[in-house]
């Protein structure tokens, strides 16, 4: 019986502290991303008006305020991208469905509600990390 204590007294202890998150918040939870890769385009991020809500985008599709896309000027349709600020505070993950942005500087065009996730809204232009997550697959020759 005395080894059984004495053997469960060595099983308690301080458990091992938790990493602590960077200072400025970015990722949420630190163990989710070690490094991010080189990004794919360095420059600046502009955000679509309001008032094109409806018009159709070079993908045959209407614009949506409300949903997360982006205008590239050479990436194909239905890419997937990482738009990150170059402070690293801010990320947000569209889907490309347009042509643009048209500005010398400017690598893409966002919808609005991905230009609320990186908090650009007052500044309407800002500098940011282009990293490509996925390119859907090329269409099957007929």
């Amino acid at each position: 019986m005395a080894a059984l204590v004495l053997a469960l007294a060595g099983c308690g202890g301080e458990p091992a502290p938790e990493p602590a998150a960077p200072a400025y918040g970015w990722p949420p939870d630190p163990r989710a991303v070690t490094a991010w890769p080189p990004p794919s385009e360095i420059g600046k991020a502009s955000y679509y008006a309001d008032s094109l809500a409806g018009n159709r985008t070079a993908s045959g599709e209407p614009y949506d305020p409300r949903a997360l896309t982006a205008a590239h000027r050479k990436l194909p349709f239905g890419t997937i991208i990482d738009v990150r600020t170059m402070d690293g505070r801010r990320t947000v993950r569209v889907r490309v469905n347009d042509r643009g942005p048209w500005v010398e500087g400017r690598v893409v065009d966002l919808s609005r509600a991905a230009a609320e996730q990186l908090d650009m809204i007052r500044a309407g232009v800002v500098a940011v990390n282009v990293y490509v997550v996925s390119v859907p697959p090329a269409p099957a020759a007929r």
